[in-house]
């Protein structure tokens, strides 16, 4: 990465810069004595630093972003409609060379730990919660109701450190026999089975749904049906006198100290802008690797950002099968979206075009950056369970809802979530650390964001400044640290992946 003080070239192969400066440079403006600006050019807007012919590659990270719909001249600002969209690579035709661990180069000076909470089943968590799960929507109003005056209980538990009820619009009306219907099916088992619930299951059913609470858990004695209740304060009752059997369970926990073996981390982002690849996601790449070199699990994610992308995460599958996983997953999204005819421009969102990004390929070129450069060492389905320590590929869409929702299910604990123009999201079950891409931001939003990534571009900080601020407070985070989020009490809806029929 080149920069001055008014652009950043991100690869020597660029033909585009980014404008950096937090003012618009106006027509005239000269750049390292040889590029004189043709117009005005807003921060976070692309700068041909090259005659570009029509027809020609336009570049970006060293790879091809599109081509020249129309000449474009040295100084000129080049926009997203001056791009013709590059098709993605073939899957079939991806060859795989395997690539250098280069994580075997970080020195990790001492062995890092973290407090957590031991679970029944041997699995560590960061949260001591009461997770309450639905097995159909229709319970959903009754819960809520219950729900709060279960808090009312929580002075009497103070290690307890919330209960929430994880609504959903699944379970009826559905084709549960249906074969994609194994993913929202499993992504409810494996959210009610959360680390951070401590394996105290309540599940509330009303009794005729499709999804039985069977299928959830199997200790009948952690099943409610509302069916079989005396009315709506009977029901209410059952909910609250089953709670607080639980509650008293957990309220034995204590945090013990943990190896980060025992940790798996989420990686997102949302809101994206155009340093977003230059700032922010190559922080949370560079945690990512010390992560994996301290032992920490790590999901990155977002099948459709990082499409375009693949043949950059190919040469680090770790073998054959993971490669082949990869691949698959590849195909059946392509698949999933071909079958509505979806245009590859309906990512990126408005946002991201105001924010600088031209098209979904430079996303998913800044995208997979959070992943760092670990070599890849399983690929999960969506709301598979994690199985391997490592950089796992997580397959979700890039919903950041979906997402995170199915990176919870997967085993995350917490997430680390990239940010250039802002969203509050955060989840219940899974805190969310929110880095912003620039400084305005942070300072805009001085409340709602965790790490500040925008002093790569002041030059203040480097990435690897950030990474390591990051790493820190993943593991504060995970000790009991509450995120700006949390303090808040933000929380979003989980929001369940079903491409299966609703009958």
């Amino acid at each position: 990465m080149t920069k001055n003080k008014l652009i950043i070239k991100v690869h020597h192969l660029d033909n585009i810069a980014i404008v950096t400066s937090n003012f618009t440079l106006k027509k005239g403006t000269i750049i390292d004595e040889e590029i004189k600006l043709t117009e005005d050019i807003p921060q976070g807007q692309k700068i041909a630093i090259d005659d570009i012919p029509i027809g020609n590659e336009v570049k970006r990270y060293g790879e091809v972003i599109g081509y020249a719909k129309k000449g474009i001249a040295k100084g000129s600002w080049v926009k997203g409609s001056d791009l013709e969209l590059a098709m993605p690579k073939e899957i079939s035709k991806i060859k795989y060379e395997p690539k250098r661990n280069t994580i075997d180069d970080i020195n990790l000076t001492k062995e890092y730990t973290f407090f957590g909470y031991k679970n029944k089943n041997g699995t560590v968590g960061i949260r001591n919660i009461l997770g309450i799960t639905t097995s159909v929507q229709c319970v959903v109003g009754v819960l809520d109701i219950a729900v709060q005056k279960i808090k009312e209980l929580l002075p009497k538990y103070p290690n307890v450190d919330d209960v929430i009820a994880l609504n959903h619009a699944y379970g009826c009306g559905v084709a549960i026999n249906a074969k994609e219907a194994e993913i929202p099916i499993r992504t409810i088992q494996n959210l009610s089975n959360h680390s951070s619930f401590g394996g105290e299951v309540i599940v509330v059913g009303l009794g005729c749904e499709k999804l039985q609470p069977t299928r959830i858990t199997e200790n009948n004695g952690d099943i409610i049906f509302l069916q079989e209740q005396n009315g709506f304060e009977a029901m209410i009752n059952e909910i609250v006198e089953n709670a607080e059997v639980k509650l008293k369970e957990l309220n034995k926990r204590e945090r013990e100290e943990f190896p980060l073996s025992e940790l798996v981390v989420g990686t997102q982002c949302g809101g994206s802008d155009i340093f977003s690849g230059i700032t922010a996601n190559p922080s949370v790449g560079y945690a990512a690797d010390l992560l994996v070199k301290a032992g920490a699990t790590v999901l990155f994610s977002e099948v459709t950002e990082v499409r375009d992308a693949v043949h950059l995460l190919v040469p680090r599958a770790v073998n054959q099968d993971v490669l082949q996983k990869l691949l698959r997953e590849m195909t059946w999204y392509d698949n999933y979206l071909s079958k509505s005819n979806v245009d590859r421009s309906e990512n990126p969102s408005p946002g991201n075009l105001k924010g600088g990004l031209s098209n979904v390929i430079e996303k998913s070129l800044g995208s997979v950056s959070k992943s760092g450069s670990s070599p890849i060492v399983d690929v999960l389905s969506p709301g598979e369970k994690v199985k391997k320590t490592g950089l796992n590929f997580a397959a979700t869409p890039a919903s950041d809802f979906v997402c995170g929702t199915l990176q919870a299910a997967s085993g995350a604990h917490l997430q680390i979530f990239t940010t250039g123009r802002g969203t509050p999201y955060n989840l219940s079950m899974t805190p969310v650390i929110k880095v912003s891409t620039r400084t305005e931001l942070k300072e805009q939003w001085a409340d709602l964001i965790d790490v500040n990534a925008g002093e790569i571009i002041s030059g203040e900080k480097t990435i690897e400044d950030i990474g390591w601020e990051l790493f820190h407070e993943i593991i504060d985070v995970a000790s009991g640290k509450r995120t700006s989020a949390e303090k808040l009490n933000i929380y979003n809806d989980i929001v369940l992946f079903n491409p299966a029929p609703i009958t």
